[in-house]
């Protein structure tokens, strides 16, 4: 805790000091006197006000701060409520006298200062305002900050309480549409229910990565000493990986996020499992790919989705973010990929990156949005050579703007193979 004399504090004692002074000068002993009261008044203020540090010991005050919702979407708002409890008797009176202020980042107050309601108990104060997350990541919240003045007005105190919180905000994503019958497959089909299947459609092939569990069958599998799964329409939908490369450029890698996430949230939504492959998706913030996230868990599916984003960087330079989309789609060739659906939001490519995604288009059917910024000609061009060489290894790819709106991208990925 600081303690500091107030501008009345620094008066006193500057009076003080000119009075004992004078006193001494003229041999006045009640000028001596009123010096040394005015220069004792802001010493002992002091000294109380450190006696009744707020945040010291068992005469501390309990901070508990609550969020609400946490992880948050960028562009939304949370609801902030921090509770400061007194642990006895005497923080009851000191608590009557606290005024409370709290801490956050920029990037959760938007650099203006917080306005909060402040509601006050006999043995409690609660502390409520809201936040509106400016960027995806995580940031700071508190602590809280406590500020007493003494009775006479000559010293000021000021404390933090409690602990810092940190608070997670996902992309701002949008809410696409269904994927359309192009982009899905036969057996999507078959799960979706567009045909009636028959025991003809049952058979079983061996277990890629993303398949349920549940769907093994166990005695075929031991026979043969591999697992393998039945791929009917009780197998579920095709597994799906949404593959990211995010440039330099932080409102660019900001856009693509969002977009791709939206994507993914629509796969999943749709009943595809779904994971994420790129820089930073991998354990340990490498590149690869993340595990298959599941339908079945419902809302908690779209969290652990979106959680998956909130810690990814944008690459330092060009060179190094192709080179982590390469080592991305490197890993992704050595499992097994045959079967997939590949969503990718890519940049312009160099011919060696393009090369490396190529093979994806035989193994796996894959869509790619080809961002450019659109600010110089030769962007565009990369863009566009980028397009026609993933289209002639088999890609169904697109070319928009960055900034585009997300559901207009969507909706030209689908609609390009028309």
């Amino acid at each position: 805790m600081r303690q500091r004399p107030t501008a009345r504090g620094w008066a006193l004692a500057a009076a003080g000091l000119v009075a004992l002074q004078v006193g001494i000068g003229l041999g006045s002993l009640d000028l001596v006197r009123i010096g040394v009261l005015l220069l004792a008044l802001p010493v002992v203020a002091l000294a109380v006000a450190v006696a009744v540090d707020a945040a010291r010991g068992r005469r501390g005050l309990a901070v508990r701060r609550s969020v609400l919702p946490d992880p948050v979407h960028a562009g939304e708002e949370s609801q902030v409520e921090v509770e400061v409890r007194a642990t006895d008797r005497a923080g009851r009176a000191r608590l009557a006298g606290l005024r409370f202020s709290e801490q956050a980042a920029v990037e959760l107050s938007g650099g203006r200062a917080l306005r909060a309601r402040v509601v006050r108990r006999p043995e409690t104060a609660s502390v409520r305002y809201t936040v509106r997350a400016g960027r995806r990541g995580r940031w700071p919240l508190g602590p809280l900050v406590v500020t007493r003045v003494d009775t006479f007005g000559v010293v000021r105190s000021r404390a933090t309480l409690g602990d810092e919180t940190q608070v997670a905000v996902w992309p701002a994503v949008a809410a696409l549409p269904a994927p359309s019958d192009v982009l899905v497959g036969e057996p999507d089909r078959v799960a979706l229910g567009a045909r009636t299947p028959s025991t003809d459609d049952a058979h079983l092939r061996d277990y890629r990565e993303g398949d349920d569990l549940r769907r093994v069958h166990w005695r075929s599998s031991a026979r043969r000493g591999s697992l393998l799964v039945r791929s009917d329409e009780r197998a579920g939908l095709r597994p799906v990986t949404v593959l990211l490369d995010l440039p330099v450029r932080a409102s660019a890698a900001e856009w693509t996020i969002s977009l791709t996430a939206s994507m993914a949230l629509a796969m999943l939504d749709a009943g595809h499992p779904v994971r994420l492959a790129g820089a930073g998706v991998a354990p340990g913030g490498g590149s690869g790919a993340s595990p298959f996230v599941h339908a079945r868990s419902g809302p908690e599916s779209r969290a652990a989705l979106l959680d998956l984003t909130i810690d990814l960087e944008p690459a330092r330079s060009a060179p190094e973010g192709e080179a982590a989309l390469v080592d991305a789609v490197r890993v992704l060739g050595t499992s097994q990929t045959g079967g997939e659906i590949v969503l990718a939001a890519l940049g312009p490519l160099t011919p060696g990156a393009r090369a490396g995604l190529a093979h994806l288009g035989d193994a796996a059917q894959a869509w790619a949005v080809v961002r450019e910024d659109g600010r110089t000609s030769g962007d565009a061009r990369d863009a566009h050579a980028t397009v026609l060489a993933l289209r002639r290894a088999g890609w169904r790819a697109v070319q928009v703007t960055t900034g585009t709106d997300l559901q207009t991208c969507w909706l030209e990925l689908l609609g390009g193979a028309r």
